[in-house]
C-alpha cells in the first residue's frame, strides 16, 4: 500500500442556482488576458444540453480518456505513441473554435463618438481573435435555462436512447445546472497524451498542472482530456488549464470558485488513497463497476494502519488529521451521496457531485400531496421528472442503482429532518429504509445544510519544509510568478499577456492596432526568452541569433550593435554570451 494525498471537490447540485458567479470570478482571476478569451476553467452548463465545448462527451468523435484493449490493458482511446506521432502536426480530434465559440466584444467607440443622427447607432459585435465583425451563434452556455433547448437540446449526447424520457415540451421538460472544472484525475489521460511531458500531477496534493516551459503546443492534451478542460492559448502557443487555485490552497484557502459560490454548494477536502490500486481500479472490466472500484481506492484516514502508512510516505500528521475531517471523504465514502462525473472515461476524476433531488419535491407539491412525506418521496423517485437513467449516464456509467440509492438517502434526510424540525418524534424507520441511522442522517443534514466555512473547506496548508519543492514544481506553470500572465505587467509570453488592461473588455481597435504593429513588445520578467509566436520576422530580437559581424564590442567590453539600413532592432531582456542566449 502506497498512501498518497489528493485534494478533492464535491458539488451539491441541489444548491446550484446557475448564477455563474464561480465562472466570472475564475475568469477574472486566471484567464482575463489575451489568447484565452474563450477559455473557461470553470463553466456552468445547463442540463440537458450539449455542454462546453459542444458535445464534448461524444468520445466516438473526440477519442478522449482511456479504454481497455483486447488484452484488458488500459490504453488511451486516442491511440498509442505511434498514432499520436503520426498526427502530431495535424490533429483531427481537436475541437475547433466553433465548438467553443469565437469570443467577441462590441464596437463601443461607435456609440460614444457617433454624431447626432436620426437613428441610434449600433455597437456591432467584433471578434476578439480577428477584430472583424462576427455573428454570435454559440457561447459557453448557449443552453442556459433551456433557452436554446428547442433548437439544440436534441444534440445532447446523453439523450441518445432516452428521447421518450427527455422531452423539451414546456409541461414535460426539466433542467438543472452542472458546474465543471478540471477533474484533477488520479489517472489523467491528458498527461499520458502530452508528447512533451509538460502536464504533471503534484505528488503533494494531486493537483494537475501544465509546465509552461516544457509545453510545445502540440495540443494532444486537448484531445486526450475527455472533459475538454485543457485549453490552447493561441497567443502564447501553450496549453493552459484549471490549477485548482494552488497558490490559495497552499496557504489553506479554498479555490476562487468555492470562495465566491453564492449557493455554497462546493466542499473541499483531502482524501488519502492507495496509489498502487489506481491502475487496477481504472482497468475494471465492467464500466458500471468503475464507481465502486474508485471508491475502494480511497483509504479510511481513521484506520491506524492507514495513518501510520501515510506518515511513512511523508504525509504530515496534520494532513492526516485534515483527511479525518474532510467533507469530501464524508460525502463520498461515509454517507455515499457523491458520485463521479463520467467514470467510464477511466481517468478516476476527483470532482464529485451530489445529484439533484429538488424537482421531486416540486412535482409532488404541484399534485397536492405531502411533498416531504417518506412514502410519497420514495415513490416519486421512480417517476422523476429528471430520469434516473439520464443522471446515471452522467455519474455512474449508466448504472441507475447507485443514483437511486443516493436520491433515496437525500429523500430520507428531508423526511426525517422535517419531523425533528416540527417537534415530532423521530421516525427511525426512515433512515433504516436507506441503510442509515438517525444520527448519520442528522450529520448528513448538518453537513449539507448548516456546515460553516471551516467545515466546508478543510484544506491543510503546505508545510515550510515543502516550500522549495512546491516552488520548483510550480516553476513554468502559468501565473506562478509575480509579473507573469494574469498577475499584472508583461510576462515572458508577449505583450498584453496579463497586462493592466483587462483583455476580456479589450475593444477590437486595440486588438487590430496591436496585431498590425511594426514591432513587438519586448518580453520582461525572465531572461533568455524569445517569443517566436509574436515575432513577425521584421526584427531581430536579442538572443534569437548568435552575434554577427554587425555586432561589435564597445570600449570596456560592453556589447553594442551597429544598425543596418532596413532593419528594425527590437530591444529585449536577453543577452548573449559565447554565442549563446543566456
Amino acid at each position: 500500500m502506497r498512501v498518497m494525498a489528493q485534494l478533492a471537490m464535491v458539488m451539491n447540485l441541489d444548491k446550484c442556482i446557475g448564477c455563474h458567479t464561480c465562472s466570472v470570478t475564475c475568469k477574472q482571476t486566471w484567464t482575463n488576458r489575451s489568447g484565452v478569451e474563450y477559455a473557461w476553467f470553470n463553466n456552468v452548463e445547463t442540463r440537458p444540453g450539449q455542454g462546453y465545448p459542444r458535445r464534448y462527451e461524444d468520445q466516438e468523435r473526440w477519442r478522449g480518456g482511456w479504454v481497455l484493449n483486447r488484452r484488458g490493458r488500459l490504453v488511451p482511446r486516442g491511440g498509442g505513441r505511434l498514432h499520436r506521432l503520426s498526427t502530431i502536426f495535424s490533429n483531427p480530434r481537436m475541437p475547433a473554435i466553433e465548438d467553443y465559440y469565437e469570443p467577441w466584444t462590441y464596437d463601443y467607440e461607435t456609440l460614444t463618438n457617433a454624431p447626432l443622427q436620426e437613428h441610434t447607432p449600433v455597437a456591432r459585435p467584433k471578434s476578439l481573435i480577428s477584430g472583424e465583425d462576427v455573428k454570435i451563434s454559440w457561447s459557453a452556455n448557449w443552453d442556459d435555462d433551456l433557452g436554446g433547448a428547442p433548437e439544440h437540446g436534441a444534440a445532447d449526447v446523453l439523450r441518445r436512447g432516452l428521447e421518450d424520457r427527455v422531452r423539451f415540451e414546456f409541461e414535460q421538460t426539466f433542467m438543472f445546472y452542472l458546474p465543471r472544472i478540471c477533474e484533477h484525475c488520479l489517472n489523467p489521460s491528458c498527461a499520458a497524451a502530452c508528447p512533451s511531458g509538460a502536464i504533471y500531477k503534484r505528488s503533494e496534493d494531486g493537483i494537475v498542472l501544465v509546465d509552461q516551459d516544457r509545453c510545445r503546443g502540440w495540443r494532444m492534451c486537448v484531445s486526450g482530456c475527455p472533459y475538454k478542460k485543457v485549453y490552447f492559448n493561441h497567443r502564447t502557443g501553450k496549453a493552459e488549464k484549471c490549477t485548482f487555485c494552488f497558490p490559495r490552497v497552499e496557504v489553506g484557502l479554498p479555490t476562487v470558485c468555492s470562495e465566491t459560490c453564492v449557493g455554497r454548494l462546493r466542499y473541499l477536502g483531502l482524501l488519502l488513497y492507495d496509489a498502487d490500486a489506481v491502475l487496477a481500479a481504472a482497468s475494471t472490466p465492467e464500466e458500471r463497476d468503475l464507481y465502486e472500484a474508485q471508491r475502494r481506492v480511497f483509504l479510511d484516514p481513521n484506520d491506524p494502519a492507514v495513518a501510520a502508512a501515510a506518515e511513512r510516505s511523508g504525509i504530515p500528521h496534520d494532513w492526516v488529521q485534515a483527511a479525518r475531517r474532510s467533507p469530501a471523504y464524508a460525502l463520498i465514502n461515509t454517507f455515499k451521496v457523491a458520485l463521479p462525473l463520467h467514470p467510464e472515461y477511466r481517468t478516476m476524476p476527483m470532482v464529485w457531485y451530489i445529484p439533484p433531488l429538488s424537482p421531486v419535491v416540486d412535482a409532488l407539491r404541484d399534485t397536492g400531496h405531502d411533498a416531504e412525506g417518506r412514502a410519497n418521496l420514495f415513490a416519486a423517485i421512480e417517476a422523476l421528472r429528471i430520469p434516473v437513467e439520464y443522471l446515471a449516464r452522467l455519474f455512474t456509467a449508466g448504472d441507475p442503482a447507485p443514483v437511486d440509492a443516493v436520491l433515496r438517502r437525500l429523500a430520507a434526510m428531508r423526511s426525517y429532518m422535517r419531523d425533528l424540525n416540527l417537534g415530532r418524534d423521530a421516525d427511525e424507520s426512515i433512515p433504516a429504509a436507506v441503510g442509515m441511522t438517525g444520527e448519520e442522517i442528522y450529520d448528513l443534514y448538518r453537513l449539507l445544510a448548516l456546515a460553516k466555512y471551516d467545515e466546508r473547506y478543510v484544506i491543510p496548508a503546505a508545510h515550510a519544509e515543502q516550500a522549495q519543492a512546491l516552488e520548483e514544481l510550480a516553476t513554468g506553470c502559468s501565473l506562478d510568478y509575480d509579473g507573469g500572465p494574469g498577475m499584472g505587467g508583461s510576462g515572458p509570453f508577449g505583450e498584453s499577456s496579463g497586462g493592466p488592461e483587462p483583455v476580456a473588455v479589450e475593444n477590437f481597435r486595440m486588438l487590430r492596432d496591436r496585431q498590425r504593429a511594426d514591432t513587438l513588445t519586448a518580453a520582461t520578467g525572465r531572461r533568455g526568452r524569445v517569443n517566436l509566436l509574436n515575432w513577425d520576422g521584421r526584427g531581430r530580437p536579442d538572443g534569437l541569433f548568435p552575434p554577427s559581424a554587425h555586432d561589435t564590442a564597445a570600449p570596456g567590453g560592453a556589447p553594442s550593435r551597429t544598425d543596418t539600413p532596413g532593419r528594425t532592432d527590437i530591444p529585449g531582456p536577453d543577452h548573449t554570451e559565447n554565442g549563446r542566449a543566456t
